[in-house]
């Protein structure tokens, strides 16, 4: 058996200038990402240029927990908490759309190319569903007595697994909204699903500080558990080509996995590697498979730098 390569992880940058905790990060087009903070900015950096300052491109009155990049109609969509759903056109550098929505908190955005549809995961166990290219308000639809926390969309099944506060993840089928599954393993809420890119499994996550493996091919049975953190696990996500997971706490730390042995591989806290002082809230890789970008209680942005397998 192969050994397992265990990248070196180097912080490159430090990205500031948020006045608050930073929750939200989205990837845009090429090295650019996207943050949402509680205080109320959201910042365009390029990770390319870590140097540059950011671009304020929107500010709004409540923090922002959700955001989402939609390349194709070169769009920012910010979930504007207890206000509702705001798209930023990125070449005007203005607001585009807007629509209302329950005066609550929303957690998640994920959009269905296929469908062109906005699925958004509401604080009070709301999932709403927009219609593009007008964003018009098409169902809201009560799931849950708790929040609705994450979203991640598998468009080969047409399916949307969403996870709550109150311990579940349901799949819902993406033109009824029907339950199809309900996996009901998680001890507390769940606060991170991804499916892998090849779409064959599914990880869960969230304040249990356990990542749960779902084969989805086998009716999304459980498949493996890995005690990962010492708290609450904010987000989960998968690098580009499926080869590794990266996973972020409450504990303050980012951890890199093997994505198909779910074998720890690093540990990214502020003793060992300079990180965040305190909890850590979002991942995004940029693109680029050996490039992820974290971020923070602590008001920054860390882009961190993997190492490739040729390099000493």
């Amino acid at each position: 058996m192969s050994e397992i390569f265990r990248p070196p992880v180097t912080k490159i940058a430090t990205l500031a200038g948020h006045r608050d905790a930073v929750y939200a990060l989205t990837g845009g087009t090429g090295s650019t990402v996207y943050s949402g903070s509680a205080d109320g900015m959201v910042v365009g950096w390029d990770t390319a240029d870590p140097a540059r300052d950011g671009e304020l491109l929107a500010r709004v009155e409540n923090s922002v927990y959700a955001l989402r990049h939609l390349p194709e109609l070169n769009l920012l969509v910010l979930g504007h908490n207890f206000q509702g759903i705001q798209a930023i056109d990125l070449a005007e550098r203005k607001l585009a759309h807007a629509t209302a929505l329950p005066p609550v908190a929303i957690f998640e955005i994920v959009f269905s190319a296929s469908r062109q549809r906005l699925y958004v995961a509401m604080g009070d166990g709301t999932l709403a569903v927009l219609a593009l290219p007008d964003f018009r308000l098409e169902k809201l639809l009560r799931l849950a007595d708790k929040s609705l926390r994450c979203l991640a969309l598998h468009e080969g099944r047409a399916e949307l697994a969403v996870g709550s506060s109150d311990t579940f993840t349901r799949i819902l089928d993406l033109d009824s909204l029907e339950t199809k599954y309900t996996l009901g393993e998680s001890t507390n809420s769940v606060f991170s699903v991804a499916y892998s890119p090849d779409g064959a499994r599914l990880l869960t996550a969230g304040r249990d500080a356990q990542i749960r493996n779902w084969d989805v091919a086998a009716g999304y049975a459980l498949s493996g558990t890995v005690p990962a953190h010492m708290y609450t696990i904010n987000h989960l996500a998968f690098s580009p080509s499926g080869q590794y997971v990266a996973s972020c706490s409450l504990d303050k730390s980012i951890k890199l996995w093997d994505a198909a042995t779910l074998t720890l591989l690093r540990v990214l806290d502020r003793a060992r590697s300079a990180g965040h002082g305190t909890s850590v809230n979002r991942l995004v890789w940029p693109g680029a498979e050996n490039r992820l970008v974290s971020c923070s209680d602590d008001r920054s942005l860390a882009v961190w730098q993997l190492g490739m397998k040729n390099e000493e």
